[in-house]
């Protein structure tokens, strides 16, 4: 489809429109309950209160992943009115239909997800190198 038609494309982006507001609904949801989750106070001998403490530090790591990704679902959301939704931000090229279907809040094609983890894996090398010295 990436060579389609524009009522194609037009079509295949409002599926993911529709994807991207279900999985928001799901994440605003799971937020919900997590809150929930978090007003328990540690009680018990220890070994209890260290289980509630791991588990409070699960519940906001949780939290901390479904932020973030809304704020991605948002970003796509916002990259679909602007008419910028399926394109790279590394390459600029088209994003892979399989990988929007897979991801759709997703800013980068394979190519573009590849280029920035070799470039992060440098920066890491580069980062290491430097407090060696």
């Amino acid at each position: 489809m990436e060579k389609g038609k524009p009522s194609t494309k037009k079509k295949f982006y409002d599926v993911c429109k529709q994807k991207l507001m279900d999985v928001k609904n799901k994440h605003v949801n799971a937020l919900r309950s997590l809150k929930n989750e978090l007003v328990v106070e540690a009680q018990g001998d220890v070994a209890d209160q260290a289980r509630a403490l791991q588990e409070e530090t699960m519940s906001l790591a949780r939290r901390g992943k479904i932020l973030q990704e809304l704020q991605e679902i948002d970003y796509a959301l916002e990259r679909i009115k602007a008419n910028t939704y399926g394109v790279c931000e590394e390459t600029g090229n088209v994003i892979e239909d399989k990988r929007l279907e897979a991801i759709p809040w997703t800013r980068l094609s394979l190519e573009g997800a590849e280029i920035r983890e070799m470039d992060s894996k440098e920066d890491e090398e580069l980062s290491t190198a430097q407090q060696q010295d």
